[in-house]
C-alpha cells in the first residue's frame, strides 16, 4: 500500500465489507459516488480470481485446528488454557472478547468475531438465507396486552418487545434485490412470507437421501417445508459474472458451504457484490487495515483513523461514513471514539442505549441416528425448511412471545475427523476438548461410535428470537486491553426464562420431527435435543448470531439510530450491520442484512 499516492476525500467511507457494508457499498459505486472500504482483514479470492488458479482459503476455517495456544489474556479465568485459531481470526492473546460467566468470572473467548476476511462472515456462513417472516417486525404490537405469555413473570417480555420502523413490505423489494443480485437458490412455495417482487430463486440442487427423514416427519407432523434458501449458485450468475460447472450438481459439498469456498460459488458479498465492481475508478479496497477510532467536528464525523498493514496510523474523510464491522466490534469502536472524545461520546449515547440490547438467537435443536448410512460429504448447509414454529397459531397455542424457523442441518459431522473435533464439545475455543476426555472412544470403542455415528447422524435445528433485554450488553472491558492498547469488548448476556421456555417448546418440536422421520408413527429414537442455554458455556456462545447493541426505531431516547440507521446525532454516520436490529428475528439473519443495507444505500444514493 502506497499511502502517500492515495487519495483521503470520499463520499461514502465503509468500514467493514461483509453483509452489512458491501451491499450499500454495491449500490453506491453503480451510482458513481466515491466509496472506499476499509477492511481489518486480508483477500482471498476464489481459485478463478487467482492468478495461479490457487484460492488462499485454508481448512481451518470453521474448525480452528492450527498450533496449540496458550491463552495469555490477564484479568481472566481461563489464562492458562489451550485455545485454537484460524487464518481468518484474530489471535486470542491478540485481540479477546471478554464475557462474564454465571458466577461472575470474565473469560476471554474468540467467540463474537464472525470471521475478518473481505467478505465477512459470508465468506464462512453455511449461507442459510432466510426471509424474516411480517410478524418478525412487529412484535411489540403484537404482544401488546397479552395474557398468555408464559414465563414472564415481571411482564419484561411485552415491555421490552419493539416494533420495527419498517414494516416487512417496505422490505420486501429489498429482499428481493439482495436474492438476485447475490445469487441464491430454494424454493417460495410454502413460505409464510409474501414474494410480491416475483420469483428471485435460482433452482435448488438435489437433496442428500439422508434428508428424506426429515420429509417424512415434516409430512407426518402437517409442517409445510420448502427448500431452505441458500446462498450458493446453481445457474451462472448474470449479476456477478460466476460461471456454475458443466454439472452443477458438483457445488453439493461441504467444502463449498462450510468453509472458505474456493470455487467462488457461495454467494459471499466478496465474489457476488464487491469483486465484479473490483476495477471501477471510484472504488478503493484497503485491507489488512485496522479502523481504530471515528473523530467528529460537531455534528459530523470527519475523520476515519486507521493503521495500514504496516502499522502506519492515516486518515480519511468521507461526506458519509458507515461503519458495519459486526454487531460487537461496531459498538466497541464507537465506545473507543467515545473514549477519546468525551463530546463524541455525549452524541453516540446521549442516553445509555450504545450497546444495550444486545442479542444473539435462541437456538438449538435435536439428533437422532437414521437407519442406513449416507454419505453427507455430498450435501450443502441444509435440505429442508419450515415457518410452522413462526406462525402466529403455533405462537399463540403454545405461550410465546415470537417464533422460529426450523430447517435441517444435511452436512454437519460429514467426515469422522469432524465427529472427533465436536464430540462432546462446548466451547469453540477448545476443539477436541470432549473427544480428548471422553476415554470410552478407544480401540473397539472408536470403531463402535465411528460405525455408530458416521453417515448415519441427523440433526433439526431451530433459530428464534431472544426476549431484547436492557442489561444485555457490549462495553469496553475495565482491565483488558487488545495488542494495541486499546479496551476490549465486553458481553454481559444471559437468558430471559421465557427464552429457556422457547428453547424447550422448540427442542421438542424439532425433536417431534425427527421422531417422525424415523418410523412416520413417531416412535423412533432421538438422541438429544435442547437449547444452547443447556450447554456448559451457553453464555459464551454468542457466534449465533451478533446482533442489537445499536437498534433503530422511530423514538431518539429509546434508539441508537432513526429509520436510516443514521445515529441520532450526527449528520453523516449510519450503522448498517446487525447492531441495528431491535430484535433478532426468527431466524438466521444475514439476507435481512444484505436487505437493509441496500435499503440504506438508496436511501444515501438519494441524500449525496
Amino acid at each position: 500500500m502506497n499511502a502517500v499516492s492515495e487519495p483521503d476525500q470520499f463520499d461514502v467511507v465503509v468500514i467493514g465489507s461483509g453483509a452489512g457494508g458491501a451491499p450499500l457499498a454495491h449500490s453506491l459505486i453503480l451510482a458513481g459516488k466515491s466509496v472506499l472500504i476499509l477492511e481489518k482483514g486480508p483477500l482471498i479470492e476464489p481459485q478463478y480470481r487467482d492468478p495461479r488458479g490457487v484460492s488462499g482459503f485454508k481448512r481451518d476455517e470453521l474448525f480452528a485446528t492450527g498450533p496449540e495456544k496458550i491463552i495469555r489474556v490477564p484479568n481472566v479465568t481461563n489464562t492458562g488454557k489451550a485455545y485454537y485459531s484460524s487464518h481468518v481470526e484474530p489471535d486470542l492473546n491478540d485481540e479477546p472478547h471478554v464475557y462474564r460467566e454465571q458466577l461472575g468470572d470474565d473469560r476471554a473467548t474468540i467467540e463474537g468475531y464472525t470471521a475478518q476476511v473481505v467478505g465477512g462472515g459470508t465468506q464462512l456462513y453455511g449461507g442459510v438465507s432466510l426471509r424474516f417472516t411480517p410478524l418478525d417486525f412487529r412484535l411489540g404490537s403484537f404482544n401488546a396486552g397479552r395474557t398468555d405469555i408464559l414465563h414472564d413473570p415481571d411482564g419484561s417480555v411485552r415491555r421490552e418487545a419493539r416494533d420495527w420502523p419498517i414494516s416487512y413490505d417496505e422490505l420486501e423489494p429489498y429482499y428481493a434485490r439482495a436474492e438476485r443480485l447475490v445469487g441464491i437458490n430454494g424454493t417460495h412455495e410454502n413460505q409464510a412470507k409474501p414474494f410480491r417482487s416475483g420469483g428471485t430463486y435460482q433452482p435448488p440442487l438435489s437433496t442428500n437421501p439422508i434428508s428424506r427423514f426429515v420429509e417424512v416427519g415434516m409430512d407426518a407432523l402437517g409442517m409445510p417445508r420448502y427448500r431452505t434458501p441458500l446462498a450458493v449458485i446453481t445457474r451462472d450468475h448474470e449479476p456477478s459474472g460466476r460461471r456454475v460447472p458443466a454439472d452443477p450438481e458438483q457445488a453439493r459439498t461441504g467444502y463449498v458451504n462450510r468453509y472458505g469456498d474456493p470455487l467462488g460459488l457461495k454467494s459471499s458479498t466478496w465474489v457476488s457484490l464487491l469483486a465484479p465492481l473490483r476495477d471501477r475508478p471510484n472504488f478503493a479496497l484497503r485491507y489488512n487495515c485496522v479502523v481504530t477510532r471515528l473523530e467528529a467536528q460537531g455534528s459530523r464525523v470527519n475523520k476515519v483513523w486507521y493503521l495500514d498493514p504496516a502499522g502506519s496510523e492515516h486518515a480519511v474523510t468521507g461526506k458519509v461514513v458507515v461503519v458495519a464491522c459486526s454487531a460487537i466490534e461496531s459498538v466497541r469502536l464507537l465506545m473507543l471514539s467515545g473514549l477519546a472524545d468525551s463530546r463524541f461520546a455525549e452524541r453516540i449515547n446521549p442516553h445509555g442505549l450504545l450497546g444495550a440490547y444486545f442479542l444473539t438467537h435462541c437456538f438449538g435443536g435435536a439428533h437422532a441416528t437414521v437407519p442406513g448410512r449416507y454419505d453427507k460429504s455430498v450435501s450443502l448447509d441444509s435440505d429442508w425448511a419450515t415457518d410452522f414454529a413462526g406462525t402466529e397459531a403455533f405462537i399463540r397455542e403454545h405461550g410465546l412471545w415470537a417464533g422460529a424457523a426450523i430447517y435441517n442441518n444435511t452436512s454437519d459431522h460429514a467426515l469422522p475427523l469432524s465427529l472427533g473435533r465436536t464430540h462432546g464439545n462446548q466451547d469453540l475455543d477448545t476443539v477436541w476438548n470432549g473427544f480428548a476426555s471422553d476415554l470410552r472412544l478407544t480401540g473397539e470403542g472408536l470403531l463402535r461410535y465411528l460405525d455408530g455415528t458416521f453417515g448415519r447422524s441427523l440433526s433439526v435445528s431451530f433459530m428464534a428470537n431472544q426476549v431484547p433485554l436492557r442489561e444485555n450488553r457490549v462495553e469496553l472491558h475495565s482491565s483488558v486491553t487488545d495488542k494495541w492498547g486499546r479496551p476490549v469488548a465486553y458481553i454481559v448476556k444471559d437468558w430471559h426464562a421465557h427464552d429457556r421456555y422457547l428453547m424447550d417448546v422448540l427442542a421438542r418440536t424439532s425433536a417431534d420431527i425427527l421422531r417422525y422421520g424415523g418410523d412416520g408413527i413417531g416412535h423412533h429414537p432421538v438422541e438429544g435435543f435442547g437449547g444452547v442455554y443447556n450447554s456448559d458455556n451457553g453464555r459464551a456462545r454468542i457466534a449465533n448470531h451478533i446482533l442489537g447493541g445499536a437498534r433503530f426505531g422511530t423514538d431518539p431516547t429509546d434508539s441508537v439510530l432513526d429509520v436510516h440507521c443514521r445515529a441520532w446525532n450526527f449528520d453523516n454516520l449510519y450503522v448498517t450491520d446487525g447492531a441495528f436490529m431491535p430484535t433478532a428475528g426468527g431466524a438466521n439473519p444475514t439476507l435481512t442484512i444484505q436487505a437493509n443495507s441496500f435499503r440504506v444505500g438508496d436511501h444515501l444514493a438519494e441524500r449525496l
